[in-house]
C-alpha cells in the first residue's frame, strides 16, 4: 500500500471511532454531515435525468433514506399496519424483509404522514433499525434474524414527540444509544450485540424530538450529542453524564431535526425555529462549550446541511439554498430553490426538492448554480427522504418507490 493510501485509512480509522477491521454505514454519509467520499462523478445530467438503472415500488410507506453497503441495501417501510427492514441486492431485488413491530400512523395532523422515519444503521454483520413507534431491534445483516429487541416506550417509559420517533440510530464499538423522551430515562445506552441497558440518563426529563444524533471522538473522551425537545445535549458516550447543554427557543413543534456536526473543535447547528444557525466552541477535554455566533434568520427544519470549508450550505424555509460563513455566522450568496434535502459529493451539491426536483448544483467559490435538474416522477406522497450516493449510484426514496440512478462518468 503507498504512503499516501496509509495516511488515508489511518485518517479514517481515527475520525470514524471504529477499529480498523469494522465496516459502517449509516444515515447521511459514513460521518453523518451529508459528505458522499464519491469520485469521478457526472458534472451535468441529461435534460431527463441520468440513467435510471431500477425501480422497487415495494418497500413501504415511509420517509426513511435508505443505507447502502458495498452489496446490499437497507431501508424501513410500512406494509399495513406493520414496520419492515427491506433488504435488496444492487439491483433493487428482495433478500429478506424483518419485521419490527406496529408502524406509525399517526394522531390529529400526523396522521397525514405514516410510515417510518428513520434509515438504518449497519456495522459489520449487524443491522440497527427502529420504528416510528420507538421498537429497535438488532438484525442479522445476511438474513434479517432478529437477535434482540428494545421498545422505548414499554422498556423505558418512552414519550414521543406529535410526529413519531424519527432518530437513525448511532452506534459506537459496543453500544447503541437512543433517546426514549421519558421522565426518568430521557436517553439509554444500549449493549449493541445484546440489547441489555449499560446507562440511562434523567438529564431534563425532556421529551423526545426528530434529530439523529452523532458522537464526537476526543483523546480522552467521547461525547453523544443530540437534540431533546427542548435542548442541546452533549453526554459523555462511557457513563451518561450530562456534560454541557445549550436551551432552544421553545415552540410547540419541537423541530429539532438536524444532526450536528464537529469540524476543527466546533460544533455546528442548525434548528427549524428559535436558535436557527449557531456555532459552539467545545472545550478541548468536551466538558462544556461557549457560543460563538448565533444567526436566528436561517431555518432549516429536516433538510441537513453541509460544511465545505469555512462554508456551510443550508436549504431554507424562504425557498433559498443559503451559504454561512462560518467565521462569522452571515449569509454570503444565496440561490432560489425549493428546499429539499441536501447532500454533497465530488465539488456539487445535490438538493431533493420538496416538489419533486432533483437538483444539481456546481459551486465556484460561494456561488451556487443549478447545471441540472430532473423531476422523481415514481413513488407516492412527500419528496422529504434525503438522497444516498454510493459506488456512482444515487439513491432517492418517495414513499413506497425506491430508485436508482447511474450518477458515474
Amino acid at each position: 500500500m503507498s504512503i499516501s493510501k496509509l495516511i488515508l485509512a489511518f485518517g479514517l480509522f481515527l475520525n470514524s471511532g471504529f477499529s480498523y477491521a469494522q465496516t459502517l454505514a449509516q444515515w447521511r454519509g459514513i460521518n453523518r454531515d451529508g459528505i458522499y467520499e464519491e469520485q469521478q462523478l457526472l458534472k451535468s445530467w441529461p435534460e431527463n435525468g441520468p440513467e435510471l438503472r431500477w425501480v422497487n415500488e415495494d418497500i413501504g410507506d415511509g420517509f426513511g433514506s435508505p443505507t447502502v453497503t458495498d452489496n446490499m441495501i437497507f431501508v424501513n417501510g410500512k406494509n399495513d399496519s406493520l414496520s419492515y427492514t427491506f433488504a435488496l441486492d444492487l439491483n433493487g431485488n428482495l433478500i429478506w424483509k424483518a419485521p419490527n413491530g406496529n408502524e406509525f400512523t399517526g394522531r390529529d395532523y400526523s396522521a397525514n404522514f405514516p410510515g417510518s422515519r428513520s434509515a438504518p444503521t449497519v456495522i459489520d454483520d449487524l443491522v440497527y433499525v427502529s420504528s416510528a413507534n420507538g421498537r429497535i431491534a438488532c438484525l442479522e445483516r445476511k438474513t434479517g434474524k432478529e437477535i434482540w429487541s428494545v421498545d422505548m416506550i414499554r422498556d423505558f417509559n418512552g414519550v414521543m414527540d406529535q410526529h413519531g420517533y424519527c432518530e437513525s440510530l448511532v452506534v459506537d464499538d459496543k453500544k447503541v444509544y437512543c433517546l426514549p423522551g421519558g421522565i426518568n430515562t430521557n436517553l439509554a445506552a444500549l449493549d449493541r450485540f445484546t440489547g441489555k441497558t449499560v446507562w440511562t440518563a434523567k438529564v431534563f426529563s425532556d421529551s423526545a424530538t426528530y434529530c439523529s444524533p452523532m458522537i464526537i471522538n476526543l483523546p480522552t473522551r467521547n461525547i453523544l450529542v443530540t437534540f431533546s425537545g427542548h435542548d442541546l445535549l452533549g453526554l459523555d458516550c462511557k457513563t451518561g453524564e450530562l456534560l454541557w447543554s445549550q436551551r432552544q427557543a421553545y415552540h410547540f413543534y419541537h423541530q429539532h431535526c438536524n444532526t450536528p456536526i464537529f469540524s476543527d473543535g466546533f460544533i455546528y447547528y442548525i434548528s427549524g425555529e428559535g436558535n436557527g444557525a449557531v456555532k459552539l466552541e467545545l472545550s478541548a477535554n468536551g466538558d462544556s462549550i461557549k457560543e460563538v455566533w448565533r444567526n436566528n434568520d436561517i431555518k432549516n427544519v429536516f433538510l441537513g446541511f453541509v460544511k465545505i470549508g469555512d462554508h456551510i450550505f443550508s436549504p431554507d424555509n424562504s425557498q433559498k439554498l443559503k451559504c454561512i460563513n462560518t467565521n462569522t455566522g452571515q449569509v454570503i450568496d444565496s440561490l432560489r430553490l425549493n428546499k429539499g434535502g441536501l447532500i454533497y459529493a465530488d465539488s456539487m451539491l445535490y438538493c431533493y426538492s420538496d416538489n419533486g426536483n432533483v437538483n444539481l448544483i456546481k459551486l465556484k467559490g460561494t456561488n451556487m448554480e443549478i447545471v441540472s435538474k430532473f423531476k422523481c416522477e415514481k413513488g407516492t406522497k412527500e419528496h422529504f427522504a434525503h438522497p444516498v450516493i454510493s459506488n456512482g449510484v444515487l439513491y432517492l426514496r418517495h414513499g413506497r418507490a425506491l430508485m436508482a440512478y447511474n450518477i458515474k462518468q
